[in-house]
């Protein structure tokens, strides 16, 4: 009896110290949700609905590789005899670090997950039997591309969810450039539970090497064969389901996208609804170039999407995967996404675009 009060002294001291560190977890969280870093509407944890949703997830990796060496690839910078030093205990913490970004969206694992910089089906496969996504039945669409860098695109999505019955690889070409070499734009159909078809197009436009306004006409390259697409498709069925994700390496008011493939905001009168348009305009993104934030990445859908009947997006948006835990802060207090290399520098981090998605159910649920 005689240590009881000492006893207690210490559970106070403990209890005080505990409250204090949670005032300043608080302060910490409030600071960084005032701060003028890349921030989405809301939190992925905030989505949670009585409805069942299905998240569509799209996200550009940087770079991942394995560390083999294939011989029609590219891809001595992702070697462990690189200066990179790329070896399986970084390439591990990739895959684990990434399923957390991709799991970070819904409690459920994503239906679909468009994928950009991945060196070939291998890598998603091995990504798709990491942590949480093992739970799920996923099944991978993808092509190799003739891209130079030696890297694709993909789309894994759930069978139980989304059973494909198309996939095509489109290819980007220049006619007056025979040697351009860039990714292909993977185009898959599918049927949902409720029965419902929903077209996924799945982009990595090429990058703005050179200058934004010397490699435009690359981008509209691309927008013009995917609007080609869209265009087909709606002759056949003017109320289609379509999501045109991807990294558009431009930003939703430029040419490419806004023009040429026609995708508005959400209070335009278009047919493609840009769901990252009020982000961008807000100074909200994806991408951090030179301390400008931008929305590179972009989820784009035909309109029935947007309207409650049939096929319909829960809250007619898109989000910004922006947990503090996928950004890095500076000493300035800014923040950039917490990328895994910074030139040959290794900083372990997940990639240098966020993740993007929105969420997806039926009238039915």
């Amino acid at each position: 009896m005689q240590y009881k009060p000492l006893y207690v002294f210490f559970i106070l001291i403990i209890t005080l110290s505990c409250q204090e560190q949670r005032k300043e977890q608080r302060k910490e969280q409030h600071s960084h949700s005032n701060s003028t870093v890349s921030k989405g509407t809301k939190f992925p944890h905030e989505l949670l609905d009585p409805v069942d949703t299905s998240a569509i997830v799209f996200y550009n990796v940087e770079n991942l590789f394995d560390t083999i060496d294939a011989p029609n690839r590219d891809d001595a910078a992702f070697l462990p005899s690189s200066e990179k030093q790329w070896n399986s205990k970084r390439y591990v913490k990739k895959l684990e670090n990434l399923t957390q970004v991709l799991t970070a969206a819904s409690p459920k694992n994503p239906m679909l997950i468009g994928l950009a910089e991945i060196e070939n089906r291998f890598v998603v496969h091995e990504l798709l039997q990491t942590g949480r996504l093992k739970n799920t039945t996923y099944r991978v669409a993808h092509f190799e591309s003739p891209d130079h860098r030696g890297i694709d695109v993909a789309l894994a999505f759930d069978h139980k969810r989304f059973h494909v019955v198309h996939k095509e690889a489109i290819k980007v070409r220049i006619a007056k450039e025979p040697d351009f070499k860039t990714r292909d734009i993977l185009y898959t159909k599918g049927i949902t539970k409720d029965s419902s078809i929903l077209h996924v197009f799945v982009n990595h436009w090429s990058s703005r090497r050179g200058g934004q306004a010397q490699s435009e006409y690359k981008r509209i390259r691309a927008a013009r064969i995917v609007r080609q697409k869209v265009d087909s498709i709606q002759a056949n069925d003017a109320a289609a389901s379509i999501i045109i994700m991807g990294d558009f390496n431009d930003y939703p008011t430029n040419r490419s996208v806004s023009k040429v493939l026609q995708a508005g905001s959400p209070e335009s009168k278009a047919l493609l609804i840009n769901l990252l348009w009020e982000q961008h305009a807000t100074n909200r993104g994806t991408h951090n170039y030179r301390g400008n934030w931008g929305a590179l990445d972009q989820m784009i859908v035909s309109r029935p999407l947007i309207q409650k009947n049939g096929l319909y997006l829960l809250d007619q948006s898109a989000y910004i995967v922006d947990d503090d835990r996928f950004l890095y802060t500076k000493d300035d207090g800014s923040q950039t996404p917490n990328r895994t290399y910074g030139g040959s520098n290794y900083f372990g981090g997940y990639s240098d675009h966020l993740a993007i998605y929105t969420l997806l159910c039926t009238s039915s649920d």
